[in-house]
């Protein structure tokens, strides 16, 4: 039985007293760091003056739970603190009233001010399930963007409508006739000048964050600060295995879900995705002697150690066997998420037509004939509670095509 550990990795003993061994471990699993051969250098110089460096990474509370994909990066954070290093995450409350544009083929939905602030509340709980606290720095870019139009005047002034129409995502949609707002294009502009608001020595993000991480760089040099270093993380696959892991496209697993939850999600997604969840979310290479089967029971067991504590994951592992594999039911099924009414109940019809794109009264149809079964058992009933329906195994048919029910927010809810 394979076994992965759920510590975050701990520094090679070169990496502690080498910059360039330091570097080297930094770059682990990084798409690009700019410049090239930055970074050890800038890590060389902090050692050289006793000053632990300024790692910045700013995040937008659009939504009020962080995922296994967001953790990507928290955990390359988390290792810049292993090395010493202060984690400055700067929580966009001002930003996420403009919308970032990036990788959006329109613009944003506007959030009010208080779904900003209650999902700033929780981001910030969230982010130290994974980083260290005493080299942890939370601050909120409203501290500097609430400014006279003279200082924003000032900012603007340091780039061209040229630099920020030229990038993909923009002059896609530009071209296709698209409208592109003014705040949108203010966005990178805003966000750069957080680099310059902490004085950031290094800046990570996904790889849709090229421009702005660079248009950062920009923005330090025009007002005179030495320019960060751009550290871009690759995006992790959602669940079905194709998508990049998203709330609102509902293939994610969050990080504070139960361990059933995490478990059953993480043994729903393909065999291709285990590569990369291991090595992004884990840090270890798959062993070909090792059968996807063992490998996803030993990833699903140590994602729930990492973030519900030790003995966790064998608990959530005895308790998927016991209701799954026991019973003789598919250990693979792919996650559909769903939601119940106000008062936590779900309409079966509704859900079975949604999961399986019939009409409703085909749905009732099979429920009446037994055609639908939840956990191998024939379906009673059309209205269940979400409390009895979450992390359970929906069947329909003789093929017993099987969806894992997992409660949730998507937009595909009954």
């Amino acid at each position: 039985m394979a076994e992965f550990s759920p510590l975050h990795p701990s520094p090679p003993a070169a990496a502690l007293g080498d910059p360039t061994a330091a570097a080297n471990w930094l770059e682990r699993n990084v798409v690009e760091c700019l410049p090239k051969g930055g970074l050890a250098q800038l890590l060389a110089a902090s050692a050289k003056e006793g000053r632990p460096l300024r790692v910045k990474l700013g995040i937008d509370p659009t939504a009020p739970d962080i995922h296994l994909g967001f953790s990507v990066v928290l955990g390359k954070l988390r290792e810049f603190q292993e090395l010493g290093h202060t984690v400055v995450l700067i929580i966009g409350d001002w930003t996420a009233k403009v919308g970032d544009p990036s990788g959006r083929a329109g613009s944003r939905p506007q959030l009010s001010s208080e779904e900003i602030e209650a999902n700033a509340d929780t981001f910030a709980e969230q982010a130290k399930l994974v980083l260290l606290d005493e080299q942890l720095e939370i601050r909120r870019n409203g501290e500097w963007l609430d400014m006279p139009l003279e200082k924003l005047f000032e900012i603007l002034r340091t780039t061209t409508v040229a630099q920020v129409t030229d990038r993909d995502d923009i002059s896609k949609r530009l071209k296709e006739g698209s409208p592109v707002s003014v705040l949108e294009l203010l966005y990178p502009i805003l966000q750069g000048y957080d680099s310059v608001a902490v004085a950031a020595d290094v800046e990570l993000g996904g790889t849709d964050q090229h421009f702005n991480l660079l248009l950062g760089r920009d923005l330090q040099r025009a007002f005179g600060q030495p320019e960060q270093i751009a550290m871009e993380l690759p995006i992790l696959t959602g669940t079905d295995g194709v998508k990049k892991m998203s709330k609102s496209i509902g293939n994610y697993i969050g990080v504070t879900e139960s361990p059933a939850e995490i478990y059953g999600k993480t043994m729903s997604i393909p065999d291709t995705a285990l590569e990369e969840w291991c090595r992004l979310l884990l840090d270890v290479s798959l062993d070909d002697s090792i059968g996807p089967r063992d490998a996803k029971r030993a990833l699903a067991a140590a994602l729930v150690e990492r973030f519900h504590g030790a003995g966790a994951g064998l608990l959530a592992q005895a308790d998927f066997d016991s209701r799954f594999i026991e019973n003789e039911l598919p250990t693979d099924a792919p996650a559909f998420e769903f939601a119940g009414d106000e008062e936590g109940m779900v309409h079966v019809p509704a859900l079975v037509a949604a999961a399986y794109g019939v009409s409703r009264s085909e749905a009732r149809r099979n429920i009446e004939e037994g055609a639908i079964r939840i956990n191998g058992e024939r379906m009673e009933g059309l209205d269940h509670s979400t409390d009895a329906l979450s992390g359970a195994i929906l069947q329909r048919g003789k093929k017993r095509d099987a969806r894992l029910l997992v409660l949730g927010n998507s937009s595909q809810s009954a």
